[in-house]
C-alpha cells in the first residue's frame, strides 16, 4: 500500500469513528434523564379502560415508555370497572415477574392492600390520579396525583375576568363526593368572592361524568335557575349534548369554563354566533397525567433521575376573549373524542380511539 492508499484509508477509519462517536454522542443526548440504564419490565393497569379520555391516555403512557431503551418489554390490562380483576391484574403482573407497574386506581382505597402487597415484595408500584390512601415508601413507592385545585383557581381567575361583578355558577362534577370535584371547588373558592353564588346542592351538580346524566342534570337545573351566568365542569366533552337545551329555552348558551375536548371546540365554533354569552376557556382535560406517573416509574426502575415534578398540573388551554394560550380549537375531520391538549398527536389519538 503506497502512503496516499494509507493516508486515505486512515482518514476514512478516522471519519467513521467520529461519525460513530457522533451518533452515540446524539442517542445518549437524546435519552431522557428518566430512563436510567438498569434493564426492567413495566405494565399499565387501568381500573376502568372503555373509553375515549382512557384510550388517548393508554397511547401517551404507551408512547413516553418508548421513550426508555432499557424499558424491555411493556404490558397493559384493564380493571374493565370490575374491583375485584383490577385487584386481581396487579397480583397477576407482580407474580408474571413485571418490575415496575403503573396503576390508575379507580377504585380508590379497595385496591391499596393489592399495591402495598405488591410493593413489599419489591416491585416499584406508582398509582397516580386517583388517590387510593396510604403514604409513599410504605405502601408504594410514589403517587402522582393531579391538581385538580389547580385547575379550579384558574377556572376562577377566569371567572372573575369575564364576570367581574359575580354572577351566579352551577358547578357539575362526577360522582356524589368525588375528590377531584371537591378540590375543585376549594381551588374556586380561593379565588372567587360571597358576589359568586353557586345555584347547585353543595358541593356539586353530580353528573358521574356520563352525558346522558348531565343532560337531565342540565335540564333541571334550567328550569330551577332564571339565570346561570356561568357553567363549570370538569369534563366538557359530556356537556355537549346538553348545552343545545338552552336555544330550547330560547336562552344564550352561557360562559363555560371547564377540560378541553375536540366535540366541545368544534360545538363552540358552531355555535358562538348565534349564542353571544357563550364565552369558552379551557384547561387540558389531563391525558399527560400519565406521562408524569410513567416517568417516576421508570426512573425507579431503571435507576434513572426521577422527575422533578411530584404532580401533575393541568395547563392552561384554551380561551375564546383573550386568545391565549390558544384560541378555541377543533380538527372536524377528526372525531369529536379526542382531545387537543394531549401532547399525543390528533391523528395518533383517533387511531387510539378506533375511528
Amino acid at each position: 500500500m503506497n502512503y496516499k492508499t494509507l493516508a486515505t484509508s486512515l482518514g476514512l477509519t478516522l471519519t467513521t469513528a467520529l461519525s460513530g462517536l457522533a451518533m452515540a454522542g446524539s442517542a445518549m443526548a437524546e435519552m431522557p434523564s428518566w430512563c436510567g440504564p438498569k434493564k426492567a419490565t413495566l405494565a399499565l393497569l387501568d381500573g376502568y379502560g372503555g373509553n375515549s379520555w382512557r384510550q388517548v391516555t393508554t397511547a401517551s403512557g404507551k408512547q413516553t415508555v418508548e421513550l426508555c431503551p432499557s424499558i424491555t418489554k411493556y404490558e397493559y390490562a384493564d380493571g374493565q370497572g370490575d374491583t375485584m380483576k383490577a385487584i386481581s391484574d396487579i397480583k397477576s403482573m407482580a407474580a408474571k415477574g413485571v418490575d415496575a407497574l403503573v396503576v390508575f386506581g379507580d377504585a380508590g382505597p379497595a385496591v391499596l392492600p393489592a399495591l402495598t402487597s405488591v410493593f413489599k415484595s419489591g416491585k416499584v408500584v406508582v398509582p397516580y390520579r386517583v388517590a387510593v390512601g396510604g403514604k409513599d415508601g410504605k405502601n408504594y413507592s410514589k403517587f402522582v396525583g393531579a391538581s385538580f385545585e389547580n385547575d379550579g383557581e384558574n377556572w376562577g381567575k377566569w371567572i372573575k375576568s369575564v364576570l367581574p361583578n359575580g354572577g351566579n355558577l352551577l358547578f357539575l362534577s362526577g360522582p356524589a363526593g368525588n375528590s377531584q370535584g371537591l378540590d375543585e371547588l376549594k381551588g374556586l373558592k380561593k379565588v372567587l368572592g360571597k358576589e359568586y353564588v353557586f345555584v347547585n346542592q353543595e358541593p356539586f351538580a353530580v353528573t358521574n361524568w356520563d352525558p346522558a346524566l348531565t343532560q337531565k342534570v342540565l335540564t333541571a337545573e334550567i328550569a330551577k335557575n332564571k339565570k346561570i351566568d356561568v357553567i363549570i365542569s370538569d369534563f366538557g366533552p359530556s356537556l355537549v349534548g346538553a348545552l343545545p337545551l338552552f336555544a330550547k329555552q330560547g336562552k344564550s348558551v352561557p360562559a363555560l369554563a371547564t377540560s378541553d375536548g375536540n366535540s366541545l371546540g368544534c360545538f363552540w365554533q358552531e355555535n358562538k354566533d348565534s349564542n353571544p354569552d357563550f364565552k369558552l376557556f379551557t384547561v387540558a382535560t389531563g391525558n399527560d397525567n400519565v406521562r408524569l406517573a410513567v416517568q417516576w416509574a421508570v426512573a425507579l426502575a431503571t435507576d434513572g433521575t426521577p422527575p422533578k415534578d411530584e404532580t401533575f398540573k393541568a395547563p392552561e388551554f384554551e380561551d375564546s376573549v383573550s386568545g391565549k394560550p390558544n384560541p378555541v380549537q377543533c380538527k372536524k375531520d377528526l372525531p369529536g373524542a379526542i382531545y387537543l391538549s394531549s401532547e399525543l398527536p390528533a391523528e395518533q389519538q383517533a387511531k387510539a380511539v378506533g375511528k
